[in-house]
């Protein structure tokens, strides 16, 4: 698309995503990363309650149903939750490529309005990666999977270490997180967004 930032380019040089050996099947609901995140988790009364699932290759789908909370103008969502929603989904790609990585860049357009109670259908896939740099894309559409367009991005997120999120966030979490008896809850709680 033109007028798109160069940063969201992948460099000549950049590899094909590898789906990791042991990411969730395609088909299976990748479920919260973290109780707390204002995009999947079940401990925000507000937030979106986004449920990914695996796809094939590096892809998800996901969905999430627009409610009155989430309205910036009357009776639609606010661009801000449709920016959460994309950014969460592109999120959850990592999942599959088994590396923990922060949003870098988020591009949004917005394309349609999107109602309050609609459930807008999300497609999101890695196109690229580059040393620590992996590059995605998503849509989101209403009226179904294969309904219209209402907005889509282009993401760039760039892997870090667990000590990304040990030093930065507030001390009382990051405890919280890692003494989770659950082995797959605690490194998930670590996997998206700065």
């Amino acid at each position: 698309m033109s007028g798109r930032n160069t940063a969201l380019t992948p460099p000549a040089d950049a590899a094909a995503p590898v789906r990791h050996p042991d990411a969730p099947a395609p088909g299976e609901l990748l479920g919260a990363h973290y109780e707390h995140c204002f995009g999947c988790g079940e401990g925000q009364p507000h937030g979106l309650h986004l449920e990914a699932r695996a796809g094939e290759g590096v892809r998800v789908t996901a969905e999430f149903t627009v409610r009155p909370a989430h309205q910036g103008a009357p009776g639609l969502a606010h661009g801000g939750v449709l920016a959460t929603a994309l950014d969460e989904t592109l999120g959850s790609l990592n999942w599959l490529l088994r590396v923990i990585a922060v949003t870098g860049r988020l591009e949004t357009d917005f394309v349609r309005p999107v109602p309050v109670d609609t459930v807008l259908y999300l497609e999101a896939e890695v196109t690229a990666v580059a040393g620590r740099k992996i590059y995605s894309t998503a849509v989101g559409r209403t009226g179904g999977p294969d309904g219209p367009v209402a907005v889509r991005a282009d993401a760039l997120f760039i892997e870090v270490k667990v000590d990304h999120f040990i030093d930065n966030g507030r001390p009382e979490e990051i405890r919280a997180a890692m003494s989770d008896p659950d082995q797959v809850r605690r490194a998930r709680a670590f996997e998206v967004n700065p």
